[in-house]
């Protein structure tokens, strides 16, 4: 994984404007890769696919992250800062992406969801709809001695089970940040979700580009990429002399 160019971050926001949020990660994932195909992106687990997102948005636009949340109980306006490392997640070697594990006399044999299953869950209409239907996904076996069971029939507690030792294997998947209300003292946990945050960074960015694109061909009548090619420091410079 490499850094976004100028050019590959408008490339990516023209190709990812009419995405659904997964496949506009993969978009920015398949720009920064070493030439990895679509496909195998997307068989990547959701905990992989976003320590990935990390690494490309730490090197695109550095270490620090300037965040912010809504106080579920007094509505206030949470600003907080982050940083890469802060948000990197330790856990168990994920590469075979499978479990077998023993639940309450049930044996279970699991995956991990990758971005195939996140894409699936989009016709879902609610949540519960939703979870059901990734369990039936990434659990590919259930039975108890011997005799299989349906997923749809396994207890609550094997699921809920299933559902922790699939957080466990895959802790990047799921980043939950504890906050505190300055202003009532309200304690909260809101999920960050870099790839959202690192595609509102990559609009901004591509208006900011376009509009210096703008000013810069309309003043010289240079090509776009001419103008990409240049440093950003060239550019400021050459921005300072037509705004001046």
């Amino acid at each position: 994984m490499h850094a976004l160019t100028p050019q590959a971050i408008l490339r990516v926001w023209e190709a990812g404007f009419g995405q659904q949020p997964v496949d506009r990660a993969l978009t920015i994932l398949l720009h920064a890769s070493g030439g990895e195909s679509a496909q195998a992106l997307a068989a990547l687990t959701v905990g992989e696919r976003d320590r990935r997102l990390l690494s490309v948005r730490e090197q695109t636009f550095g270490h620090t992250l300037d965040a912010y949340a809504e106080c579920g109980a007094c509505a206030e306006r949470l600003e907080f800062t982050l940083t890469t490392d802060a948000l990197r997640c330790t856990g168990p070697d994920t590469a075979d992406k499978r479990e077998r594990l023993c639940i309450d006399g049930v044996e279970l044999s699991l995956r991990l969801p990758n971005s195939n299953d996140l894409r699936a869950l989009s016709a879902c209409s609610d949540l519960h709809s939703a979870h059901a239907r990734l369990l039936e996904r990434c659990i590919l076996e259930a039975s108890r001695d011997g005799a299989p069971i349906v997923v749809s029939a396994l207890p609550p507690d094997v699921i809920a089970g299933a559902a922790a030792r699939m957080t466990d294997l895959d802790p990047q998947a799921e980043v939950l940040l504890d906050l505190r209300c300055p202003t009532c003292n309200a304690n909260q946990q809101v999920l960050f979700d870099i790839a959202a945050y690192f595609w509102s960074e990559i609009g901004a960015c591509a208006k900011r580009l376009l509009r210096e694109i703008h000013l810069l061909a309309r003043a010289y009548c240079w090509r776009e990429a001419d103008i990409l090619a240049m440093s950003a420091w060239r550019r400021e410079c050459y921005l300072a002399m037509v705004q001046g």
